[in-house]
């Protein structure tokens, strides 16, 4: 194979916007083949624009039984991802899944099941892997350079929606429609980078999700969240769309000092020695380590999804690695199941966490929702 042919499932703003760059060119080594979406006003649209050398289906499934393309991009509502994805996985397909994986855990590990089972390859639009910033930060961690992490501390706050935005969807804001609010829509990257970059996933969670916090929404908009970690160190990840001016501050402190990123740069506050070698020699009271504070260098670039296509794209051609595989989607959606189970049965949840119970649970919220989506 010397060219992947794509077809894009959801012609919805992100799916169009996929589509954009493929027709210009700018995957080397893919083409827009076929685009798939249930509503024939959006494929008349397609044709329009783009030509009839693009074939359109309403039926999904149909794209993938029709020969047409190699691989497919699903940008569809969160809760068909996964079906559509092993559906894709079924026909023989490689699969770029939008962020989130899916809604709810049990979902989507059977969604990694069938990726295992079919041998493709299989990715998904964790965009932000993409960012240098963050690249450089796993880099650090990973290479020993902070030393043993003792706490996380996330602030992300700069999500602001106000009604009209909630208002423009029937679908939005609802268990029945997205599944969720501020963790399912908004911080799946974050949630995604909190442990990709740290190397580090909590053991247990206990989190204070609030719904419908200063808006008439059904879903969270407000969270609190508290982690531990099997090494002993702790976490804090606070989130909310309803703040304005927000903050997205991501605090790092490790036996080597402390890293900050914010107002995209990152900061690094270097201890001369480590602090547990200090602490083990040191008998002068309120004396402390040496610190030198400076502004980490970090390359330019970072194509964000443009980046993952072509990577995705790569992997097929070449057998080149994945920046975010796909099977890594069920990480920081075990993260945010995590929270609102937490919250739900008021209580601590151990990761992984009991799918079944979560599961159950939002049923319920989905059988109370009062707009069941458009």
């Amino acid at each position: 194979m010397d060219q992947v042919r794509i077809g894009i499932v959801g012609l919805g703003n992100m799916g169009t916007g996929h589509a954009q760059y493929l027709i210009e060119g700018q995957v080397e080594g893919a083409v827009l083949a076929a685009v798939s979406d249930m509503r024939p006003e959006r494929l008349t649209l397609a044709t329009k624009e783009w030509g009839d050398r693009i074939r359109t289906f309403l039926d999904p499934e149909e794209m993938f039984r029709s020969g047409a393309v190699d691989g497919v991009l699903l940008c569809t509502p969160h809760y068909d991802h996964p079906q559509q994805a092993i559906a894709a996985f079924a026909a023989g397909l490689h699969v770029l899944v939008e962020k989130p994986a899916g809604v709810y855990t049990k979902q989507v590990r059977e969604m990694n099941e069938a990726a295992a089972a079919g041998g493709k390859v299989y990715g998904i639009m964790y965009n932000q892997r993409t960012n240098p910033l963050y690249g450089k930060l796993r880099e650090l961690i990973a290479s020993g350079e902070l030393g043993e992490i003792r706490r996380t501390n996330w602030i992300i706050t700069n999500w602001y929606r106000s009604q009209a935005y909630y208002n423009s969807g029937g679908w939005r804001a609802t268990w029945a429609g997205e599944g969720g609010g501020v963790l399912i829509n908004q911080d799946p990257h974050q949630l995604d980078l909190w442990q990709w970059t740290t190397g580090l996933m909590p053991k247990r969670i206990r989190a204070f999700c609030q719904f419908g916090k200063h808006r008439d929404i059904e879903v969270e908009n407000d969270v609190t969240a508290y982690v531990e970690y099997e090494n002993g160190a702790t976490g804090v990840f606070v989130t909310s769309t309803h703040e304005c001016p927000g903050t997205n501050r991501f605090e790092i402190s490790g036996d080597r000092g402390k890293i900050v990123i914010e107002d995209d740069k990152m900061t690094f506050w270097r201890l001369r020695q480590l602090e547990s070698e200090f602490n083990a020699v040191n008998e002068t009271p309120f004396d402390q380590p040496e610190v030198w504070k400076f502004d980490v260098p970090v390359q330019a670039g970072g194509a964000q999804h443009l980046e993952i296509t072509r990577d995705w794209t790569n992997a097929i051609l070449k057998g080149t690695p994945l920046i975010a595989p796909g099977e890594e989607g069920i990480k920081g959606l075990t993260i945010s199941n995590g929270m609102l189970l937490s919250t739900w049965t008021d209580d601590w949840v151990d990761l992984p966490i009991d799918e079944e119970l979560f599961y159950a649970k939002l049923q319920e919220k989905i059988a109370q929702s009062k707009r069941k989506g458009e």
